[in-house]
This record gives structure tokens, C-alpha cells and sequence, in this order.
């Protein structure tokens, strides 16, 4: 059982800035997909951006330009960073490790925008 523990979110204006933290209780972290995720109240839960265990990164058309995923595989981190938010970016995000048979889901962290 691997568990995901985000952090980092928070308020902020629009045009703000922030950083998310996904730690992960796993040695073989290196392994896995991970996946940022958000989900605004009344709407699905959506990829925003992933990272491959090569590196790879992918993003959605809303935040390409202005997120920015990456990991850090000693510290078992994957970071998303957050630029130009805007009020539509408000919503619960998470992350979420996926292998072969293997898919673990943090509790999410709040981003709320303000304009």
C-alpha cells in the first residue's frame, strides 16, 4: 500500500503563484506514474498534468504554459508548480501513483483563486 500525502495548497489572487507536494511512502517510487488531478465542485475529476517514471511529462490544454510537473525520485516528491492562476483553477487537487496493477490516490490539497 503506497500512501500519498499532498500539501502546498492555499488562497491566492489571480495571477499568483503556488507550489504543490505529493510525498509518497514508497521505496519503489521511482516506478510509477504520477498524476496531478483536480476536481471543482459540480464538475469530474480531470488530469492536469502527469509525469512517467522516465520523465516524460503531459499536461492539459487549460494549464500547458503555465504548470509545470516534475520529480524528485530520492525524496519521493512530485512537485507541480502553478503559475498565472486563474479563478477556473479553483478546485481540490490531488495526486495519484499509478503501475502496472497498482493505483493510489491521495487526500488533496484546496487551491482556491481569487479574482
Amino acid at each position: 500500500q503506497v500512501q500519498l500525502a499532498e500539501s502546498g495548497g492555499g488562497l491566492v489572487q489571480a495571477g499568483g503563484s503556488l507550489r504543490l507536494s505529493c510525498v509518497a511512502s514508497t521505496s519503489t517510487f521511482s516506478r510509477y506514474y504520477i498524476g496531478w488531478y483536480r476536481q471543482a465542485p459540480g464538475k469530474q475529476r480531470e488530469l492536469v498534468a502527469g509525469i512517467s517514471n522516465g520523465g516524460t511529462t503531459n499536461y492539459a490544454d487549460s494549464v500547458r504554459g503555465r504548470f509545470t510537473i516534475s520529480r524528485d525520485n530520492a525524496k519521493n516528491t512530485v512537485y507541480l508548480q502553478m503559475n498565472s492562476l486563474k479563478p477556473e483553477d479553483t478546485a481540490v487537487y490531488y495526486c495519484n501513483a499509478a503501475a502496472l496493477f497498482n493505483n493510489y490516490w491521495g487526500q488533496g490539497t484546496q487551491v482556491t483563486v481569487s479574482s
